[in-house]
């Protein structure tokens, strides 16, 4: 280059999260927030309704993604055995009463189905049930409460959310690459350190307010737990990310500006649910 040529500028530096995306991103996480935090101090028919219509929304994405066939009557079938199965919840049917009609919707949906996928449908009545089920069965328990379902959010956000930033602020080695290329290492332990602080700030929180939800549960063990979901929690978003590969799709839908859908919003939440609803399920066996 000859001295008197100027150098080309230099390629602008865009920040991280300087994108019409991230900014969707934000503000339908800011609306959802709200709109479950609300239902949740209301509690009752308002907080399960919310995830009634998760569960729904989620169940026909899958039913979508997969290519399921008839779809509306595989939709229809799902959304109405939802809907009973968390009213015999709400209304205090025995327990037999709710996993006989799951296992009716399920029978129904395999009978539905077409072709050698006939299964997959199920999966996708079962997911929806445990994002339905779990958050509202934990608000009604009265051993519970209010504590149950905010334990949950505050580990799935914590880790979803720091995680999300530690990995583009300071990126780093690849988590499954072949998964999930945008997830790094840092995110990952990002994440499960603001995990297992939300959840437990989240109960020393609430037995400071004299919400003793469990109270012979210690803080040790809360930090572990929450320490499990959290590490649950990215599992099932890299589980969702190879679902999604494999059936050649980028999203499972674009209800969720920013997110996609329902299935990409709640595929940690889904892992932690199923954690908790286990643990809920062994409480009362030893309470029995």
């Amino acid at each position: 280059m000859a001295p008197d040529e100027a150098a080309p500028p230099a390629p602008a530096q865009r920040a991280p999260f300087a994108n019409r995306e991230f900014g969707l991103r934000v503000a339908s996480a800011l609306v959802l927030g709200a709109a479950v935090l609300g239902s949740l101090v209301i509690g009752g028919w308002a907080f399960a309704a919310v995830w009634l219509i998760a569960g729904i929304v989620g169940a026909a994405e899958w039913l979508t993604m997969t290519r399921s066939e008839p779809l509306l009557p595989l939709l229809g079938l799902t959304g109405a055995t939802l809907f009973a199965v968390l009213a015999a919840v709400l209304v205090g049917t025995p327990l037999w009463v709710p996993l006989l009609l799951l296992l009716a919707g399920s029978l129904g949906l395999f009978a539905l189905g077409h072709g050698p996928g006939r299964r997959k449908p199920i999966w996708g009545l079962l997911g929806g049930a445990v994002v339905a089920l779990v958050p509202t069965l934990l608000r009604i328990d009265t051993a519970i409460g209010i504590v149950g379902p905010a334990w949950m959010f505050a580990v799935v956000w914590s880790t979803d959310s720091v995680a999300y930033f530690t990995g583009r602020l300071i990126g780093g080695p690849k988590l499954m690459p072949r998964v999930s290329p945008k997830k790094t290492w840092s995110g990952a332990l990002g994440g499960l350190f603001a995990g297992i602080v939300g959840g437990t700030l989240t109960v020393v929180v609430a037995r400071g307010q004299g919400w003793d939800a469990l109270p012979a549960v210690s803080l040790p063990l809360v930090a572990a737990v929450s320490g499990l979901a959290s590490i649950l929690s990215m599992a099932g978003d890299l589980v969702e990310s190879a679902l999604k590969r494999r059936y050649g799709v980028k999203d499972s839908g674009r209800s969720i500006p920013g997110h996609g859908g329902v299935m990409d919003r709640l595929d940690g939440f889904f892992a932690v649910a199923l954690l908790a609803g286990l643990c809920l399920a062994a409480l009362r066996l030893l309470n029995a």
